[in-house]
């Protein structure tokens, strides 16, 4: 249960220690650890990986191909660096890791994320505090180490929409114009629309963790969330590679006008995310971005009408997209034999979509717990009658120290970081 003291605009989070002397709301066990161990290690295999990819291009004098990967590279880093330092800037008054302060002293933060640095500062942070809290046996930092997994996620999402699934739709763009489709490089491809929905089912997992009663959400909740998004992912990237694939000319402007749209409706509801009036039009931009290839939550309350008109208009793109590509391979043939008739291929793309469709139905039916309840369940938690901090909002300026917060609520709760980001995600996605 936490508590939130008016301070002004400003948001301090108490936990409330369990009965049983447990622990705090905000758990960091072993097992989160290693996941965040094993993204470290996957982030820099993928780095590795995009840059041999960007040398075979070379190598095979293919610069067209080689100059559309290093921009998505560039622009995908430029992006997720930009959310990385804002967040860094909104969340200076808040209480640092010392690899934080430390890397602060020794140069400007501005300055590591130019260089493209601010995500590996952001994963030592947490192994820092992660091992610190386990070695100690201080609980309380595992709360400081939510946070920051937190913030990752949500980079790791960004990440995922803005270099994963456009390198995905360029790779099958690829196989397709050389005729390489053969059944490895389609596991390649499944592998990674599934490293992508991994992605997407970490970022479920993050939002989870705001949930009072986690065992609400278990392992079942989170395969089904995968599947479903897998099932609609997976459909979409493909209709645009294929569709890229016979007409190179027009993919840009598809994408172009698409993302116009999506971008138009994203500031029509008026999304209040970050900190800052440049900071909010950089994410409504990357929601648009985020929407052209799957559904993602901005707003409070009941998003199934949006959520409705979005997944028919993609149901009709992808029918459209895949359609145009059929009369391109019967009016032109290619040249290579493909292994399924086109017909057939775009009979499965829709089928996937719709299957996809009936498994997030069916998970919001079974596995999605509503905020109303979840809600009406804390106020059954009333914590114990505490004292309130003594003037804490008389005079209040635009600024508050967490750490000064933390004293003057008292020494026996442990305050920690509550990643409002993250909160407010969690609000529109359980609401």
């Amino acid at each position: 249960m936490l508590e939130q003291p008016q301070t002004c605009g400003i948001e301090v989070y108490s936990v409330i220690m369990e009965e049983d002397g447990g622990s705090p709301l905000f758990k960091y066990p072993v097992s989160d650890f290693l996941l965040t161990v094993g993204g470290l290690v996957f982030f820099l295999l993928d780095v590795g990986l995009d840059a041999l990819a960007v040398v075979s291009f070379y190598q095979e004098e293919d610069y067209v191909f080689m100059g559309l990967l290093v921009f998505l590279l560039l622009g995908s880093s430029a992006l997720v660096q930009a959310f990385s330092w804002l967040w860094y800037h909104y969340d200076k008054d808040g209480t640092e890791t010392r690899t934080e302060s430390l890397v602060k002293n020794l140069c400007s933060l501005k300055i590591l994320h130019l260089f493209q640095m601010g995500v590996y500062l952001r994963y030592a942070g947490v192994v820092r505090i992660s091992i610190c809290g386990f070695c100690c046996g201080k609980r309380y930092m595992g709360g400081d180490a939510v946070y920051l997994t937190h913030d990752l996620s949500l980079l790791r999402l960004i990440e995922a929409f803005s270099e994963s699934t456009p390198q995905l739709v360029l790779m099958i763009t690829i196989i397709v114009q050389r005729g390489e489709v053969e059944p490895i490089t389609i596991l390649k491809a499944l592998g990674s629309a599934s490293a992508i929905a991994v992605s997407v089912t970490m970022y479920h997992r993050s939002l989870r963790s705001f949930l009072p009663d986690k065992a609400r959400q278990g392992w079942f909740s989170s395969v089904v969330y995968f599947l479903w998004n897998l099932l609609l992912i997976g459909p979409r990237v493909a209709a645009v590679a294929l569709f890229a694939s016979a007409f190179p000319c027009f993919i840009t402007a598809h994408f172009l006008s698409s993302w116009m749209v999506l971008f138009f409706f994203a500031w029509r509801l008026k999304t209040d995310f970050m900190d800052s009036p440049g900071g909010e039009w950089l994410y409504r931009a990357t929601i648009g971005l985020i929407w052209y290839f799957s559904w993602f939550n901005v707003i409070k309350g009941d998003t199934r009408c949006q959520s409705t008109l979005y997944h028919t208009w993609i149901g009709v793109d992808i029918g459209m997209l895949c359609g145009l590509w059929v009369w391109q391979m019967k009016k032109n043939p290619p040249y290579f034999e493909l292994p399924l008739d086109p017909y057939v291929i775009l009979g499965i793309m829709i089928s996937f979509y719709i299957v996809g469709l009936g498994l997030k139905v069916i998970y919001y039916k079974y596995s999605h717990p509503k905020i109303t309840q979840l809600r009406e369940d804390d106020r059954c938690l009333e914590p114990e009658p505490r004292s309130e901090p003594e003037d804490l909002t008389s005079d209040c300026h635009d600024e508050v120290d967490s750490r000064l917060m933390s004293h003057r609520m008292g020494p026996t709760e442990p305050v920690i970081r509550v990643n409002k980001r993250m909160r407010n995600l969690a609000d529109n996605f359980y609401s």
